[in-house]
């Protein structure tokens, strides 16, 4: 368990116009952990308030989050439409809902929400790793559905390599839950009559997108030493697994590795949503070609290269230098033996092609970690991405990792609030036009391994200086544009009214 680390979300918890960050802990768990461990019994998971001039006030006790489950990840989500954000912890063991008060303080609502998931699966305590929200029946209400990975037995050992952890494929697996929500506000499980049911899958992570461009959301499901599952939403309730077909499960060599999570973006400019998979090999990039299909570029991309034998966990698509194209960010180290391994920076050529970049542009690249967690967020609102990465590596310390630089070419930040609620907006495509130049993007924040980033769609824009016209289709199929935006700016907007002053 303590290999697999734990998350790290932002989110903006008090209203306050800056982003707040909640750091996920490992915990003491008795005949799982080792005796040395004791001093970490009943550790909290903490939240950091951001305090709007670079420094952060840990709060987690006095909100009423400072929870002492084994926490993998944190979902972050206005569940309620009331205007604050909740949170959805995926934990081993029992998951908790948080609903924000609207007041600063956090009430434990789990129970009342038919949350808390099952006590075991196969024959195991559950172990959650990750969800996705969005509202699957159009029904204005926010459904969602939660990863979970394996049947941990903590008194087995491998016959082979007692001094090792186990193989992940010498455990059975866990199957990933879907809920949807009903008209009370309460959930019921309905995996099995939509076609998502899985008994023996292992999943690390979910990212919702509409890789078909048909107009509905599909859920691709990154898995731990098996194929991946890419379900396809057939737009009347059901899902078809069309991994194989697509050509997402396997790498390069035809092989299912530890697969963590699927980044998305246009890493290439041809307005398709392309799929990152990081894994503890070299990763798999594919390329979306349009009509249902993947190609593999990872060995012609520089992606292969980059992250032979680095053990890569979590890793994001973002503009770290605004000018215009997707680059890179990838926490790395191994999974079988505490060995540190470096980070990388890979920066984007404007083609899909990447090449590391990081030692020459900070110290912590220079270095090497055991890395898990990551989200890219802006947390100092100057128009460019930082990072912050958790590390499981006996240094045990978060870094925070400052964009210095990047906002000397222009942006924009978008925040996209539907009008069925914010499961509404979650996969809207946006695309943006200024001279000549046109860059689509999708609104999804869950992208990362156990992690949740910057919920603010954020477009590097270089040298232009102004946006010609911007396109949202929205999911149900409504169309928003806009014409001549001013750069530079943080424009919220409401689906069918416009922007919001």
């Amino acid at each position: 368990m303590e290999s697999s680390g734990s998350g790290v979300s932002v989110f903006d918890y008090d209203n306050d116009g800056d982003l707040d960050l909640y750091m996920l802990n490992g915990t003491y768990l008795e005949d799982i952990s080792d005796p040395k461990g004791r001093v970490f019994r009943e550790s909290p998971n903490r939240l950091y308030r951001n305090n709007g001039d670079g420094t952060f006030t840990e709060v987690s006790k006095e909100v009423g989050i400072d929870d002492r489950h084994w926490s993998m990840a944190a979902g972050t989500l206005d569940y309620d439409n009331d205007g604050d954000v909740d949170l959805y912890l995926l934990n081993y063991g029992p998951n908790v809902f948080y609903l924000n008060n609207g007041d600063g303080t956090f009430t434990d609502i789990t129970d009342s929400l038919h949350l808390r998931g099952p006590e075991t699966l196969n024959g195991f305590t559950k172990w959650s790793v990750s969800v996705a929200f969005w509202d699957y029946d159009l029904d204005r209400d926010v459904d969602l559905m939660v990863g979970n990975f394996l049947a941990f037995d903590p008194y087995f050992l491998s016959p082979t390599t007692p001094h090792l952890m186990p193989h992940p494929s010498m455990y059975r697996g866990q199957a990933s839950i879907l809920y949807r929500q009903e008209s009370d506000g309460t959930f019921t499980e309905v995996t099995e009559e939509l076609g998502l049911y899985y008994p023996e899958s292992m999943c690390m992570g979910l990212t919702l997108f509409d890789y078909d461009n048909d107009g509905d959301l599909d859920l691709f499901q990154g898995n731990d030493h098996q194929e991946n599952f890419l379900f396809q939403n057939d737009g009347m309730g059901q899902f078809q697994e069309v991994g194989k077909t697509s050509g997402v499960v396997v790498n390069d060599q035809g092989i299912p590795t530890g697969s963590m999570h699927g980044s998305i973006g246009d890493v290439d400019g041809d307005g398709l949503i392309d799929l990152l998979v990081v894994d503890l090999r070299y990763g798999a990039l594919y390329r979306n070609l349009g009509d249902g299909l993947f190609e593999d570029i990872t060995a012609r991309s520089g992606v292969k290269s980059a992250f032979q034998g680095k053990g890569a966990w979590s890793a994001a698509f973002f503009d770290f230098d605004n000018d215009g194209d997707l680059d890179i960010f990838s926490a790395n180290g191994m999974a079988d033996e505490l060995i540190d391994q470096p980070p990388l920076l890979l920066e984007n050529d404007g083609t899909g092609r990447f090449q590391n970049v990081g030692p020459e542009l900070g110290l912590y690249f220079c270095g090497e970690r055991s890395g898990r967690a990551a989200a890219i967020w802006d947390f100092d609102n100057d128009g460019d991405l930082d990072i912050i990465v958790s590390h499981i590596d006996l240094r045990a310390t978060a870094s925070l990792l400052r964009n210095d630089g990047g906002n000397r070419k222009h942006w924009l930040k978008l925040t996209l609030v539907g009008s069925g609620g914010p499961a509404s907006a979650i996969g809207a495509r946006v695309t943006i036009e200024a001279k000549g130049h046109k860059q689509v993007a999708v609104n999804q924040w869950a992208t990362s391994y156990l992690s949740f980033s910057d919920p603010r769609m954020h477009f590097g824009l270089g040298k232009l200086d102004r946006v010609n016209r911007m396109t949202i289709q929205w999911q149900g199929g409504s169309t928003d544009v806009f014409q001549n935006l001013a750069v530079d700016q943080h424009l919220t907007i409401v689906q069918g009214e416009g922007i919001k002053e």
